[in-house]
Protein backbone atom coordinates (compact mmCIF):
# COMPACT_ATOMS: atom_id res chain seq x y z
CA UNK A 1 0.00 0.00 0.00
CA UNK A 2 3.00 2.23 0.81
CA UNK A 3 4.74 1.69 -2.61
CA UNK A 4 1.43 2.08 -4.41
CA UNK A 5 1.39 5.75 -2.70
CA UNK A 6 4.37 6.18 -3.38
CA UNK A 7 3.88 5.67 -7.24
CA UNK A 8 1.16 8.01 -7.07
CA UNK A 9 3.56 10.65 -5.12
CA UNK A 10 5.95 10.52 -7.97
CA UNK A 11 3.67 10.08 -11.16
CA UNK A 12 2.00 13.60 -9.65
CA UNK A 13 5.17 15.47 -9.11
CA UNK A 14 6.29 13.67 -12.99
CA UNK A 15 3.53 15.62 -14.14
CA UNK A 16 4.03 18.85 -12.28
CA UNK A 17 7.03 19.37 -13.73
CA UNK A 18 6.01 18.86 -17.41
CA UNK A 19 3.51 21.28 -16.82
CA UNK A 20 6.17 23.47 -15.11
CA UNK A 21 7.99 22.81 -18.12
CA UNK A 22 5.46 23.74 -20.58
CA UNK A 23 4.15 26.83 -18.59
CA UNK A 24 7.73 28.48 -18.49
CA UNK A 25 8.56 27.60 -22.01
CA UNK A 26 5.23 29.33 -23.05
CA UNK A 27 6.11 32.35 -21.21
CA UNK A 28 9.71 32.32 -23.00
CA UNK A 29 7.85 32.20 -26.89
CA UNK A 30 5.27 34.84 -25.22
CA UNK A 31 7.90 37.21 -23.71
CA UNK A 32 10.72 37.22 -26.72
CA UNK A 33 8.53 36.26 -29.69
CA UNK A 34 11.10 37.47 -32.19
CA UNK A 35 13.75 35.07 -31.04
CA UNK A 36 11.64 31.95 -30.56
CA UNK A 37 10.12 32.89 -33.86
CA UNK A 38 13.24 33.22 -36.14
CA UNK A 39 14.25 29.76 -34.03
CA UNK A 40 10.98 27.88 -34.95
CA UNK A 41 11.54 29.14 -38.65
CA UNK A 42 15.24 27.69 -38.66
CA UNK A 43 14.12 24.24 -37.70
CA UNK A 44 11.17 24.20 -39.97
CA UNK A 45 14.09 25.21 -43.08
CA UNK A 46 16.26 22.51 -41.47
CA UNK A 47 13.33 19.76 -41.55
CA UNK A 48 12.47 20.77 -45.27
CA UNK A 49 15.91 21.11 -46.88
CA UNK A 50 17.28 18.16 -44.85
CA UNK A 51 15.12 15.38 -43.58
CA UNK A 52 12.30 15.64 -46.48
CA UNK A 53 14.32 14.87 -49.42
CA UNK A 54 16.39 12.39 -47.44
CA UNK A 55 13.21 10.83 -46.03
CA UNK A 56 10.00 10.92 -47.67
CA UNK A 57 10.28 9.07 -50.75
CA UNK A 58 11.44 6.21 -49.13
CA UNK A 59 8.57 6.35 -46.57
CA UNK A 60 6.29 5.58 -49.85
CA UNK A 61 8.35 2.99 -50.98
CA UNK A 62 8.82 1.22 -47.81
CA UNK A 63 4.69 1.41 -47.06
CA UNK A 64 4.18 0.26 -50.17
CA UNK A 65 6.49 -2.88 -50.10
CA UNK A 66 4.71 -3.87 -47.15
CA UNK A 67 1.38 -3.29 -47.90
CA UNK A 68 1.33 -4.96 -51.03
CA UNK A 69 3.10 -7.80 -49.38
CA UNK A 70 6.32 -8.32 -51.14
CA UNK A 71 8.28 -7.78 -47.74
CA UNK A 72 6.52 -10.98 -46.48
CA UNK A 73 6.95 -12.80 -49.32
CA UNK A 74 10.71 -11.97 -49.23
CA UNK A 75 10.67 -13.33 -45.55
CA UNK A 76 9.97 -16.42 -46.43
CA UNK A 77 13.49 -17.83 -47.69
CA UNK A 78 14.87 -15.67 -44.85
CA UNK A 79 12.96 -17.29 -42.38
CA UNK A 80 15.92 -20.05 -41.57
CA UNK A 81 18.25 -17.71 -40.89
CA UNK A 82 15.70 -15.70 -38.66
CA UNK A 83 14.96 -18.31 -36.53
CA UNK A 84 18.43 -19.21 -35.89
CA UNK A 85 18.98 -15.88 -34.44
CA UNK A 86 15.80 -15.69 -32.77
CA UNK A 87 13.90 -13.08 -34.99
CA UNK A 88 10.86 -13.15 -36.03
CA UNK A 89 10.47 -13.91 -39.60
CA UNK A 90 9.90 -10.33 -41.02
CA UNK A 91 13.48 -8.80 -39.25
CA UNK A 92 15.86 -8.99 -42.01
CA UNK A 93 13.62 -7.53 -44.50
CA UNK A 94 12.52 -4.66 -41.95
CA UNK A 95 15.98 -3.88 -40.60
CA UNK A 96 17.16 -2.73 -44.49
CA UNK A 97 13.88 -0.87 -44.71
CA UNK A 98 14.99 0.83 -41.74
CA UNK A 99 18.96 1.40 -43.00
CA UNK A 100 17.90 2.41 -46.32
CA UNK A 101 14.95 4.76 -44.88
CA UNK A 102 15.99 5.95 -41.55
CA UNK A 103 13.92 7.53 -38.51
CA UNK A 104 10.90 7.14 -38.54
CA UNK A 105 10.71 4.32 -41.67
CA UNK A 106 11.77 1.24 -39.26
CA UNK A 107 9.56 2.15 -35.98
CA UNK A 108 6.52 2.83 -38.77
CA UNK A 109 7.39 -0.23 -41.04
CA UNK A 110 7.32 -1.97 -37.65
CA UNK A 111 3.77 -0.59 -36.59
CA UNK A 112 2.53 -1.42 -40.11
CA UNK A 113 3.24 -4.88 -39.80
CA UNK A 114 1.73 -5.28 -36.41
CA UNK A 115 -1.44 -3.75 -37.76
CA UNK A 116 -1.20 -6.14 -40.66
CA UNK A 117 -1.57 -8.54 -37.83
CA UNK A 118 1.96 -10.05 -39.34
CA UNK A 119 3.97 -9.99 -35.88
CA UNK A 120 2.83 -10.00 -31.86
CA UNK A 121 3.72 -7.07 -29.52
CA UNK A 122 6.11 -8.83 -28.19
CA UNK A 123 8.02 -9.42 -31.35
CA UNK A 124 7.26 -6.01 -32.10
CA UNK A 125 9.36 -5.01 -29.24
CA UNK A 126 12.47 -7.37 -30.36
CA UNK A 127 12.36 -5.40 -33.46
CA UNK A 128 12.35 -1.64 -32.13
CA UNK A 129 16.10 -1.80 -31.36
CA UNK A 130 16.54 -2.95 -34.29
CA UNK A 131 14.54 -1.18 -36.71
CA UNK A 132 15.51 2.10 -35.29
CA UNK A 133 18.08 3.87 -37.51
CA UNK A 134 19.07 6.59 -39.25
CA UNK A 135 19.54 6.19 -43.06
CA UNK A 136 22.05 6.71 -45.49
CA UNK A 137 20.80 10.10 -47.34
CA UNK A 138 20.82 11.59 -44.24
CA UNK A 139 24.15 10.18 -42.60
CA UNK A 140 25.67 10.90 -45.46
CA UNK A 141 24.29 13.40 -47.24
CA UNK A 142 23.23 15.64 -44.42
CA UNK A 143 25.73 14.80 -41.80
CA UNK A 144 28.54 14.04 -43.82
CA UNK A 145 28.91 16.39 -46.76
CA UNK A 146 26.36 18.99 -45.61
CA UNK A 147 27.57 19.33 -41.77
CA UNK A 148 31.59 18.17 -42.00
CA UNK A 149 31.78 18.66 -45.61
CA UNK A 150 33.28 15.22 -45.82
CA UNK A 151 31.79 12.34 -47.60
CA UNK A 152 33.90 9.72 -45.81
CA UNK A 153 33.10 11.03 -42.49
CA UNK A 154 29.71 10.68 -42.93
CA UNK A 155 30.09 6.91 -44.83
CA UNK A 156 32.57 6.01 -41.33
CA UNK A 157 29.47 7.08 -39.03
CA UNK A 158 27.02 5.28 -41.53
CA UNK A 159 28.72 2.08 -41.20
CA UNK A 160 29.64 2.01 -37.21
CA UNK A 161 26.13 2.96 -36.68
CA UNK A 162 24.10 0.09 -38.46
CA UNK A 163 27.10 -2.44 -37.35
CA UNK A 164 26.18 -1.06 -33.50
CA UNK A 165 22.64 -1.50 -34.26
CA UNK A 166 22.54 -4.82 -35.89
CA UNK A 167 25.71 -6.38 -33.69
CA UNK A 168 24.00 -5.02 -30.15
CA UNK A 169 20.38 -5.73 -31.40
CA UNK A 170 22.00 -10.07 -32.58
CA UNK A 171 23.56 -10.36 -29.54
CA UNK A 172 20.37 -9.78 -27.60
CA UNK A 173 18.28 -11.76 -29.34
CA UNK A 174 20.44 -14.49 -28.99
CA UNK A 175 20.67 -14.32 -24.78
CA UNK A 176 16.57 -13.52 -24.68
CA UNK A 177 15.22 -16.85 -23.99
CA UNK A 178 12.01 -15.70 -25.39
CA UNK A 179 10.44 -17.29 -28.38
CA UNK A 180 9.77 -15.72 -31.54
CA UNK A 181 5.70 -16.01 -32.65
CA UNK A 182 4.96 -17.05 -36.04
CA UNK A 183 3.75 -14.61 -38.68
CA UNK A 184 -0.03 -14.23 -38.47
CA UNK A 185 -2.67 -13.94 -41.81
CA UNK A 186 -1.32 -10.89 -43.79
CA UNK A 187 -4.93 -9.04 -43.88
CA UNK A 188 -4.93 -7.92 -47.66
CA UNK A 189 -5.65 -4.55 -49.18
CA UNK A 190 -7.33 -3.79 -52.19
CA UNK A 191 -5.04 -1.83 -54.49
CA UNK A 192 -6.75 1.33 -54.46
CA UNK A 193 -6.91 1.40 -50.82
CA UNK A 194 -3.11 0.12 -50.62
CA UNK A 195 -2.01 3.26 -52.60
CA UNK A 196 -4.25 5.62 -50.77
CA UNK A 197 -3.09 4.70 -47.00
CA UNK A 198 0.49 4.75 -48.26
CA UNK A 199 0.91 7.90 -49.44
CA UNK A 200 -1.30 8.93 -46.58
CA UNK A 201 0.59 7.68 -44.26
CA UNK A 202 4.04 8.64 -45.50
CA UNK A 203 2.43 12.40 -45.50
CA UNK A 204 1.60 12.31 -41.90
CA UNK A 205 4.65 10.26 -40.73
CA UNK A 206 7.19 13.48 -42.49
CA UNK A 207 4.83 15.71 -41.12
CA UNK A 208 4.36 14.41 -37.67
CA UNK A 209 8.22 13.92 -38.12
CA UNK A 210 8.82 18.00 -38.99
CA UNK A 211 6.21 19.02 -35.86
CA UNK A 212 8.63 16.98 -33.41
CA UNK A 213 11.58 18.43 -34.57
CA UNK A 214 10.17 21.90 -34.82
CA UNK A 215 9.14 21.91 -31.33
CA UNK A 216 12.33 20.59 -29.52
CA UNK A 217 14.75 23.04 -31.70
CA UNK A 218 12.64 25.50 -30.34
CA UNK A 219 12.34 24.09 -27.20
CA UNK A 220 16.48 23.16 -26.81
CA UNK A 221 17.12 26.89 -27.90
CA UNK A 222 14.97 28.12 -24.80
CA UNK A 223 17.11 25.62 -22.52
CA UNK A 224 19.98 27.21 -23.14
CA UNK A 225 18.68 30.37 -22.98
CA UNK A 226 18.03 29.77 -19.57
CA UNK A 227 21.16 27.97 -18.90
CA UNK A 228 18.80 24.28 -17.89
CA UNK A 229 22.11 22.82 -19.19
CA UNK A 230 24.49 24.81 -17.95
CA UNK A 231 25.44 22.46 -14.54
CA UNK A 232 25.84 18.91 -17.25
CA UNK A 233 27.89 21.07 -19.69
CA UNK A 234 30.37 22.44 -16.63
CA UNK A 235 30.52 19.01 -15.91
CA UNK A 236 31.23 18.05 -19.23
CA UNK A 237 33.42 20.77 -21.00
CA UNK A 238 36.55 20.22 -19.03
CA UNK A 239 36.40 16.62 -21.21
CA UNK A 240 35.29 17.32 -24.20
CA UNK A 241 35.39 21.19 -24.65
CA UNK A 242 33.03 23.83 -23.91
CA UNK A 243 31.66 23.36 -27.63
CA UNK A 244 31.40 20.08 -27.93
CA UNK A 245 28.97 20.20 -24.08
CA UNK A 246 26.93 22.97 -25.23
CA UNK A 247 26.07 21.08 -28.66
CA UNK A 248 26.02 17.45 -27.43
CA UNK A 249 23.07 18.84 -24.89
CA UNK A 250 21.54 20.27 -27.35
CA UNK A 251 21.58 17.38 -29.65
CA UNK A 252 20.66 15.10 -26.87
CA UNK A 253 16.76 17.13 -27.28
CA UNK A 254 16.89 17.47 -30.99
CA UNK A 255 19.79 15.34 -33.19
CA UNK A 256 19.94 17.13 -36.37
CA UNK A 257 20.23 20.54 -34.92
CA UNK A 258 23.10 18.63 -32.30
CA UNK A 259 24.95 17.35 -35.30
CA UNK A 260 24.94 20.29 -36.90
CA UNK A 261 26.45 21.93 -34.15
CA UNK A 262 29.04 19.23 -33.47
CA UNK A 263 30.37 19.09 -37.06
CA UNK A 264 31.49 22.84 -35.97
CA UNK A 265 33.75 21.98 -32.81
CA UNK A 266 37.23 21.71 -34.01
CA UNK A 267 37.67 18.76 -31.30
CA UNK A 268 38.74 14.72 -31.16
CA UNK A 269 35.26 13.91 -29.59
CA UNK A 270 33.19 15.86 -32.82
CA UNK A 271 32.71 12.94 -34.56
CA UNK A 272 32.24 10.46 -31.72
CA UNK A 273 29.27 12.21 -29.83
CA UNK A 274 27.79 12.86 -33.52
CA UNK A 275 28.01 9.15 -33.79
CA UNK A 276 26.38 9.01 -30.43
CA UNK A 277 23.53 11.15 -31.38
CA UNK A 278 23.02 9.45 -34.95
CA UNK A 279 22.60 6.27 -32.99
CA UNK A 280 20.50 7.02 -30.16
CA UNK A 281 18.38 9.60 -31.48
CA UNK A 282 17.68 12.32 -29.17
CA UNK A 283 14.95 12.70 -27.65
CA UNK A 284 12.78 14.30 -30.32
CA UNK A 285 13.67 11.19 -32.46
CA UNK A 286 12.99 8.78 -29.52
CA UNK A 287 9.34 10.29 -29.49
CA UNK A 288 8.89 10.45 -33.09
CA UNK A 289 9.52 6.35 -32.65
CA UNK A 290 7.49 5.56 -30.48
CA UNK A 291 4.50 7.14 -31.64
CA UNK A 292 4.59 4.06 -33.67
CA UNK A 293 6.20 1.35 -30.87
CA UNK A 294 3.56 2.28 -28.02
CA UNK A 295 1.24 1.12 -30.85
CA UNK A 296 2.91 -2.10 -30.97
CA UNK A 297 2.73 -2.69 -27.00
CA UNK A 298 6.75 -1.40 -26.70
CA UNK A 299 8.07 -0.30 -23.01
CA UNK A 300 9.49 3.06 -23.29
CA UNK A 301 11.49 1.71 -20.81
CA UNK A 302 13.31 -0.71 -22.70
CA UNK A 303 13.27 1.05 -26.29
CA UNK A 304 15.25 4.21 -24.43
CA UNK A 305 17.66 2.39 -22.21
CA UNK A 306 18.82 0.08 -25.55
CA UNK A 307 19.26 2.46 -27.47
CA UNK A 308 21.32 4.72 -24.97
CA UNK A 309 23.99 1.51 -24.82
CA UNK A 310 23.74 1.33 -28.59
CA UNK A 311 24.84 5.27 -28.97
CA UNK A 312 27.51 4.83 -26.22
CA UNK A 313 28.75 1.90 -28.23
CA UNK A 314 29.17 3.62 -31.48
CA UNK A 315 30.97 6.65 -29.51
CA UNK A 316 33.48 4.39 -28.38
CA UNK A 317 33.74 2.31 -31.52
CA UNK A 318 34.33 6.26 -33.24
CA UNK A 319 37.21 7.57 -30.83
CA UNK A 320 39.07 3.90 -31.39
CA UNK A 321 38.63 4.51 -34.94
CA UNK A 322 39.77 8.15 -34.51
CA UNK A 323 42.70 7.05 -32.43
CA UNK A 324 43.92 4.81 -34.83
CA UNK A 325 43.38 6.49 -38.58
CA UNK A 326 43.89 10.04 -36.91
CA UNK A 327 41.53 12.13 -39.11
Amino acid sequence: MKLKVEKIAVRKMEKALFIAALLLFGALLLIFPQRYTQKCYGAICLWAENIVPSLFPFMIISALLIASGFTERISAPLAPLSRRLNLPRPAIPLFIISCLSGYPAGSRSVAQYSELNLISKKDAQKLSILCSTSGPLFIIGTVGVKAFGDFNKGLILLVVCHLVTLLSSVAYYLTDRTPTEESLKICPLKRGDMIAESFYGAVTAILTAGSFIVFFCTLSAAFQDIKLFAPIEYVLSPVIGKDCAEALCRGFIEATGGCFALAKCKSFFALPLTGFLLTFGGISIIMQQLVYFKKCGVKTSFFVIFKLLQGTMSFIVLCIIQLLCRF
